[in-house]
């Protein structure tokens, strides 16, 4: 779970730092400027590749990660 971040995409990597501010996903596609479908499917992969098994779980793996 340490290396999760180099296998995440840059726009994996947006969506994740997005979910961590509480943004919803509507939000989160108006902010990138990209449709909803693409969030929720973004958010899948990134769930599939840290494990996380939530929103509340990706942002405290994220918020941890920066912590060390």
């Amino acid at each position: 779970m340490d290396h999760y971040p180099m296998l995440l995409s840059q726009r994996e990597r947006e969506i994740a730092a997005l979910v961590a501010t509480a943004a919803s996903n509507k939000e989160i596609a108006r902010e990138l400027g990209i449709s909803i479908k693409t969030v929720k499917n973004t958010l899948t992969n990134v769930f599939v590749k840290t494990g996380a098994r939530s929103r509340t779980e990706l942002a405290l793996l994220l918020v941890l990660r920066q912590a060390s």
